[in-house]
């Protein structure tokens, strides 16, 4: 039996990325559609699971993706809400390399930082108010952290703390931080700072957290000159520099492949298994789990 993934996303071209990835996690074909709004999702979803009877659709799934994370869920929402036992498939949300990213950074920093519990623990997302900083911050809230976002423009910083409360809960909160010059104070009190901000952008000169007193871990998912945090560099994996062990793109990108790679495989293991934020961190613990 064939394993077909089919692609819904929100974006008007689906991503090659994604596809890609898809294949090489397992996926036998990939049946891409682009521009999909929620009134698409049920007939696409139907044509998906009727076509199999219930014994083999565990040999079908489903991955959402897209720019937008907040539509990304929608979409989510209505494929799983489209289905009904027996005729169930397993999906996996993960627009924009969201989920995938951000659960890699969260989970290399919380091993960088000692692999304890992180409840209590001031972390700071800068230019977090895109799909891995929101989803970021998400996953360090949910864990008990007192999480803090930056954005250029209060707004923006608003707008994504709402969507994190909505969606996780916990403590969050957010401060403005128009450029580089401000980086200073935004990360005056943090103990794990991640950049999540666009590629080829510097947000975080090296004065900002070189010897902080109380900062751990830093970590950049920008790999794309120039990098997001100065002194940081792509390749640096768990290495201590200044007095703060530091995390490149390549070292959590690395990690986020395997990661996004598995999910693709456990899709089709199952017919019911919905694969976002959380369910996609067990995937990663287990994978960076001691072998016995």
């Amino acid at each position: 039996m064939r394993k077909l993934l089919l692609q819904l996303v929100s974006s008007r071209l689906p991503s090659v990325f994604d596809r890609v990835v898809a294949y090489d996690g397992g996926a036998d074909e990939v049946m891409s559609y682009g521009g999909v709004t929620d009134a698409d999702v049920r007939d696409l979803i139907h044509g998906c699971i009727f076509t199999r009877g219930p014994k083999d659709l565990k040999s079908s799934a489903v991955f959402v993706g897209g720019a937008d994370i907040a539509v990304g869920e929608q979409l989510l929402a209505a494929a799983t809400k489209a289905m009904f036992k027996p005729f169930t498939v397993s999906a996996m949300l993960d627009s924009n390399g969201s989920n995938t990213t951000a659960v890699a950074a969260v989970a290399k920093m919380v091993q960088a930082a000692g692999g304890g519990e992180v409840r209590g623990t001031r972390v700071l997302i800068v230019a977090g108010t895109g799909p891995v900083g929101i989803r970021a911050a998400g996953l360090f809230a949910k864990a008990g952290a007192d999480v803090c976002i930056t954005s250029r423009k209060a707004d923006a910083g608003e707008r994504a703390r709402d969507l994190v409360l909505k969606r996780f809960g916990g403590k969050v909160r957010a401060i403005a931080m128009a450029d580089a010059s401000e980086a200073v104070r935004a990360c005056e009190r943090a103990e794990l700072l991640l950049n999540a901000g666009p590629a080829g952008v510097m947000l975080v000169p090296k004065r900002a957290w070189a010897n902080r007193p109380g900062l751990k871990v830093v970590a950049d998912v920008n790999a794309v000159p120039p990098l997001g945090i100065e002194g940081v560099e792509v390749m640096d994996d768990g290495v201590t520099k200044d007095g703060v062990v530091c995390l490149g793109a390549l070292a959590i990108g690395n990690l986020k492949m395997k990661v996004h790679k598995a999910c693709i495989a456990r899709l089709f293991e199952r017919n019911d298994l919905v694969l976002d934020a959380e369910t996609i961190a067990d995937v990663a613990r287990e994978l960076m789990a001691p072998k016995q």
